[in-house]
């Protein structure tokens, strides 16, 4: 069997997803071909497992000080080399095409009439469930971004719809969560007033993740520069996490068992609907504001949550290589019965039905 997987790499989310996949495809014997757009050439890091991976501009958003350059967003985009690069792509040789948000093989893929599967956080959203609703114009371009024959939305939780569990890649990591270490990766803020915060919040050590502050001992904050093996060792021995709200840390620090505040980019609509989901299910806190005082609160005053995902891209995989002969419907429900249940949410698959919250303090799983 062999494969086309385009990657969106604007985040490190949809690149950690594919790791994952990458290793049950290889041990399936499947050839795969990936495609990554969405960041220059040089930003990637530690591809090695990609092969001889291709990568093109595509498109990406710009962000500052937290907020959403809509400006520079739309100033940055290139819809010519777009256009020839959705050309150059040739999807008719293979078995499969899947993109992960990633719009040149997902429309080189439509315009050749070969079926392709959208795998990913983001076509979860095709369904009724928690979201931001206050941008439409947002809203569509997420709609037609990367358009897809076939959609595999991946979320915290079903909502009662066709959607998968997070597909994570965790089991390398070695969980010794020191209570007072908090990992803090939040790449759209700035890094100066990240700093800043950290120094004033007291009794708790901080590793922060980011490239333009130089490396070392900051008072009560060490700085890492971007780095996948050590942000998973950092991952695995600090219990509480301070990110932005997108997917897939999320969904790593859950499995993992660790206390999350999230806030979401301002302005990025995928990141305000998981904030909402976040909130609604009681798994994590969130703010639209951070600065010492806000900190200081969450970690004095909230709760570790763990849940304990299924290998998703091993069912997801076998799924592939089945010709489809379990249904996607099916294929979920399977998936959530192996998801024990997180105290205070009645995860009862049943497609017909809404996702039930009764009221709880919700704790370890």
């Amino acid at each position: 069997m062999k494969i086309l997987y385009g990657v969106q790499g604007t985040g490190n989310g949809h690149i950690t997803r594919a790791r994952a996949m990458s290793v049950e495809m290889y041990a399936a014997g499947i050839e795969v071909d990936f495609v990554f757009s969405g960041r220059p050439p040089e930003d990637y890091f530690d591809m090695t497992i990609f092969g001889d991976y291709r990568t093109f501009q595509g498109l990406s958003f710009v962000a500052r000080n937290g907020q959403l350059d809509l400006y520079a967003t739309c100033k940055s985009a290139n819809f010519l080399q777009l256009y020839r690069d959705i050309r150059s792509i040739d999807t008719r040789g293979y078995d499969l095409v899947i993109t992960d948000f990633e719009p040149i093989v997902a429309w080189a893929a439509k315009r050749q009439g070969v079926p392709c599967i959208g795998f990913g956080h983001q076509y979860a959203f095709k369904y009724d469930i928690p979201r931001y609703k206050r941008n439409l114009i947002a809203q569509w371009v997420m709609s037609n971004f990367a358009p897809v024959s076939t959609q595999l939305g991946a979320h915290w939780h079903h909502f009662g719809h066709p959607i998968l569990p997070p597909l994570i890649h965790t089991q390398q990591i070695k969980n010794m969560a020191d209570p007072e270490a908090v990992l803090v990766y939040l790449p759209f803020e700035n890094s100066e007033a990240v700093l800043d915060w950290l120094e004033g919040v007291q009794n708790y050590r901080f590793r922060l993740h980011c490239k333009d502050i130089e490396p070392g001992l900051y008072g009560n904050v060490e700085v890492f520069p971007f780095s996948r093996e050590v942000f998973q060792k950092n991952l695995g021995e600090c219990e509480s996490v301070l990110c932005n709200a997108g997917f897939e840390l999320n969904s790593e620090a859950l499995q993992l068992g660790r206390r999350i505040l999230a806030k979401p980019l301002k302005g990025q609509i995928e990141q305000h609907s998981n904030a909402i989901a976040l909130e609604f299910l009681g798994i994590a806190k969130t703010s639209d504001v951070l600065n010492s005082r806000v900190i200081q609160e969450w970690l004095e005053t909230s709760r570790v949550i763990q849940i304990s995902y299924p290998n998703v891209a091993r069912a997801v995989v076998a799924w592939l290589q089945s010709s489809n002969d379990v249904s996607v419907s099916d294929l979920c429900e399977s998936l959530w019965q192996q998801t024990p249940n997180l105290r205070g949410i009645d995860f009862k698959y049943n497609t017909e039905s809404s996702v039930r919250i009764k009221s709880a303090n919700r704790v370890t799983a």
